[in-house]
């Protein structure tokens, strides 16, 4: 009777670890080549241009020169002969906590238009505090000229947290960005007369598509896509499929990585997989009707910065899968697919320091810009 209660006991056990170890994310690690052995490479790690300050995004021209934003509100343009050309025409930053100088989103049809959008931290009034902007101007002689603001969050917060700030156009257009919850977790992101908490879409000229999903709900911000978000720092726009992918911050525990659809809830904070800081429950609800599960989320806690799908055949196995910066671990992480589901994580770019963006150049290679160092070039080794 012992024994069979003896193994019964571990069976249980067996199975319960398995199941924590799925749902903390942990299961899918490089050491664990039982469940799916991709080619690793072998890379060099360039630095191609330094900068000790935090280069928040990258974008490419079309020479592979980049056009970078500092946090503290500085525009630059890396030109590929090591020239480093200041852009004027910026707006005063607010610059608090997480809030600073953030994206950068090339127009789709910028070589003939040469339009930009920007997001950054403003202070409306001054000592009220801040929210996010979306902003356009056009790039002409290393100046930023017609500027305008497309949309201004009226969510006004002294808090230095959750400015969110990523942007990315669509195959039809739109432009998506997101907003973070301003530390405000029980009022924003569940309220669509509020901003905060959610992924919006304009048009280009930022307008709002009258097929948004709150568009004609009374009250409610027109620009809401989706809702029920903590502060989503990655994005990118899948190349097969079209949807806009974000990763989001968690608190302690529950970083989440979801595929937005138009006028769904994606839950926070009324479910979510993790905790507060000093370990109490925020819920005990993991799931709700009619709210979004994440296609995945991490325990602990990486704290995703930034997105990148790798379109580039210059990596071998590594073409389709996914990278995203951990913050808290300072490494990028490749993240494998299949169907879907994640089956296969690695850290790559180890012991750099804390990822803020990672971009494909328009001549396939990788690049990450490292926190107070600058901009890394991922080299393969032939």
């Amino acid at each position: 009777m012992k024994n069979k209660l003896f193994k019964l006991l571990s069976i249980l056990f067996i199975f319960a670890t398995n199941l924590s170890c799925a749902q903390l994310g942990e299961t899918f690690i490089r050491e664990d080549k039982d469940i799916v052995s991709p080619n690793e490479i072998n890379y060099d790690l360039e630095l191609v241009h330094e900068n000790d300050e935090i280069i928040w995004a990258i974008e490419f021209f079309e020479d592979n020169s980049i056009l970078a934003t500092v946090k503290s509100g500085k525009l630059i343009h890396y030109k590929n002969n090591g020239d480093e050309v200041l852009i004027k025409g910026l707006p005063k930053i607010y610059l608090r906590g997480q809030g600073g100088l953030m994206d950068i989103e090339f127009h789709p049809n910028f070589e003939k238009n040469k339009l930009l959008y920007l997001t950054y931290a403003y202070e409306k009034e001054e000592g009220k505090g801040g929210s996010t902007n979306v902003a356009r101007a056009k790039l002409e002689n290393d100046s930023l000229i017609d500027f305008e603001v497309l949309y201004e969050a009226t969510e006004v917060s002294r808090k230095g947290q959750h400015f969110g700030g990523r942007l990315e156009f669509d195959n039809d257009g739109f432009l998506y960005f997101s907003i973070g919850d301003r530390g405000n977790r029980d009022v924003n992101p569940q309220n669509l007369e509020l901003d905060g908490g959610k992924i919006y879409r304009i048009n280009d000229d930022g307008s709002i598509p009258k097929d948004n999903p709150f568009y004609n709900l009374p009250n409610a911000k027109k620009a809401i896509f989706s809702y029920g978000h903590r502060n989503p720092q990655g994005m990118f726009k899948h190349p097969t499929s079209g949807k806009i992918w974000t990763n989001e911050h968690g608190p302690k525990g529950g970083d989440e990585i979801n595929i937005i659809n138009k006028g769904l809830n994606y839950g926070w904070p009324k479910i979510t997989y993790g905790i507060n800081y000093s370990g109490t429950t925020i819920t005990k609800n993991k799931s709700l009707p009619n709210m979004e599960q994440p296609l995945y989320y991490w325990i602990p806690s990486i704290a995703p910065s930034c997105f990148e799908f790798i379109n580039s055949d210059r990596y071998g196995d590594w073409q389709g899968s996914l990278l995203a910066g951990a913050l808290k671990f300072k490494y990028l992480e490749r993240i494998v697919l299949d169907n879907n589901k994640v089956v296969y994580r690695e850290r790559i770019a180890e012991d750099l320091g804390r990822p803020r963006d990672v971009k494909e150049s328009k001549d396939g290679y990788i690049h990450v810009s490292i926190e107070n160092k600058g901009i890394y070039k991922i080299v393969p080794k032939s």
